[in-house]
């Protein structure tokens, strides 16, 4: 059954699921321990969309393939088609904030690295993107300097990132994305992992948490 985006109320988003289009190496201390240097400009790559699967549901490692490691993200469903958009305006095609697992299988990465080759085989197989249900938002509701997101796995955090530590923020990444790529309703922005990725682990209970920066406004009389 195809893959359907939807909202944490259940409802589907009625956006058809679109490409996934993912950056690598937004954060420096990720960068690091990975022993890979610090982009100047985003690193881009896709996810086809029949790697999406439901993040509520097991996940089916690929053993057969070596190491599957979790990167955890925030991703940004798109409401609109943007084309050549500016930072300032960039925001206000999103229509969805949830998390994903970026799953990597890294021996097969590592391989492929030394080859000069594309990550495709390491980061688009089926199910190599487990997406949440998406937070509804309007751009203008959103602090998008004060996400927070965190992973915890058997009770014991592993991962916790926020976008003020992002090597290139939200509205710039989609400005830069959208230089080249087409941005269409129903795609889906992976934004980055920040450090305390590893093997993804056997019988392991994964919770993931995510907190927006939601702008309180206030009226005088």
């Amino acid at each position: 059954m195809p893959f359907s985006t939807r909202f944490i109320d259940g409802l589907e988003t009625g956006l058809p699921l679109g490409k996934i289009l993912c950056v690598g190496r937004n954060y420096a201390e990720h960068a690091k321990e990975l022993n890979n240097p610090v982009p100047a400009s985003p690193l881009l790559f896709i996810k086809p969309s029949t790697s999406a699967v439901e993040l509520e549901e097991p996940i089916e490692r690929q053993f057969s393939h070596g190491d599957v490691h979790f990167e955890t993200e925030i991703a940004l469903l798109i409401g609109e088609r943007m084309s050549q958009v500016s930072a300032d305006e960039a925001m206000s095609g999103v229509v969805g904030v949830g998390l994903a697992l970026d799953l990597t299988l890294r021996d097969v990465q590592s391989q492929l690295k030394e080859k000069g080759h594309p990550w495709e085989r390491a980061k688009a197989f089926d199910g190599a993107c487990p997406l949440s249900r998406f937070v509804q938002v309007e751009g203008g509701d959103v602090d998008w300097e004060a996400v927070t997101f965190h992973l915890d796995i058997n009770g014991r955090r592993q991962q916790s990132g926020k976008t003020s530590d992002m090597l290139f923020t939200l509205p710039a990444l989609l400005e830069e994305m959208t230089r080249t790529f087409t941005l269409e309703p129903g795609d889906v922005i992976l934004t980055g992992t920040p450090s305390g990725v590893g093997q993804l682990p056997r019988e392991a209970v994964l919770d993931l948490s995510l907190s927006l920066g939601l702008k309180v406004g206030t009226q005088t009389r």
